[in-house]
């Protein structure tokens, strides 16, 4: 595989999230040329934050040093790379950065590495806010010597790099994050219903969480952000967030490991999909435990 520099990079997926974190390329200097499936997107990213637009993903991919994929799922991902198909060369590096399934991954990397495309796998922790920043956490997977090449665009983009073993191993980790973060949620949701039950102040409970060893994600920057302040809008899908469940569920049958938790946490995310309908922020999550309960937080007791 080749070791050559990485400057030209083509983006594929401005989302949410590929947004900022394109962005942070274009204003390291890097040479980027976006492409997104939503129409217009692209060519407003490049209006707005730098690079080019691409009208498709092979021709963002043609004549890049290294391709970066951030989409919904390892379907929309599959379907990138065989529409993008030669047009990503011999010598170049794809940086799968989608919160993906492992064993799809690796089928990708071993279609790709029979025509002298390396690739790693690289999905990100800390929400839009840190995508902005250029402080996401970045879980690395695949070959060591591709994951130093690609370390100066990841670096751009996020300040807690690190390689957790071969191709996929990066998604498994993701996976495994997001489920310890939709459980965390969950039991922080009820246990503020509980206390508002009781006659305590969600926003004082949540105070004394964050100063006790009940302290966690959500405690810290989703419920008073998110929940109490009844936005619901952190940036990250409801549906994505019920999709990484169920993948670190996947990577527990892959590895014959007894999930009974990890199950009722995702029957409970895909409830509140159905529930909730579409396009809802993860946050709102807190309204599926609300309806169970019968009370809004933050509703004044009598």
């Amino acid at each position: 595989m080749s070791n050559r520099e990485l400057r030209r990079v083509a983006f594929i997926g401005v989302g949410n999230m590929g947004w900022p974190m394109a962005a942070r390329l274009a204003g390291a200097g890097f040479e980027v040329v976006a492409y997104d499936a939503a129409p217009g997107r692209a060519q407003a990213f490049a209006a707005e934050a730098g690079g080019r637009a691409a009208p498709d993903a092979a021709a963002a991919a043609r004549g890049a040093d290294a391709v970066i994929t951030i989409l919904p799922t390892s379907k929309h991902v599959g379907q990138a790379l065989e529409a993008m198909g030669d047009a990503i060369a011999p010598g170049a590096l794809v940086i799968e950065m989608s919160s993906g399934v492992p064993t799809a991954t690796k089928g990708f990397a071993a279609t790709l590495a029979a025509r002298g495309v390396a690739m790693i796998d690289a999905p990100v922790s800390g929400g839009v806010p840190r995508a902005r920043s250029g402080e996401l956490a970045i879980m690395l997977g695949g070959e060591a010597d591709q994951v130093e090449r690609a370390k100066p665009l990841l670096q751009a983009m996020g300040t807690a790099l690190t390689h957790v073993g071969g191709i996929g191993a990066g998604q498994a980790m993701k996976a495994l994050n997001n489920l310890m973060g939709a459980a965390g949620f969950l039991i922080g949701v009820e246990a503020l219903l509980i206390g508002q039950r009781f006659g305590l102040d969600p926003a004082v409970m949540v105070d004394v969480l964050n100063s006790s060893t009940g302290m966690n994600n959500s405690t810290q920057k989703k419920f008073k952000q998110y929940v109490l302040s009844r936005s619901f809008d952190a940036g990250f899908g409801l549906d994505l967030m019920a999709k990484d469940v169920s993948v670190a569920l996947e990577v527990g049958r892959e590895t014959n490991t007894p999930t009974p938790f990890a199950a009722l946490c995702r029957e409970m995310w895909a409830s509140a999909q159905g529930l909730l309908g579409p396009g809802q922020d993860h946050t709102a999550m807190a309204q599926f435990s609300e309806r169970l309960v019968g009370e809004t937080l933050g509703d004044k007791r009598a």
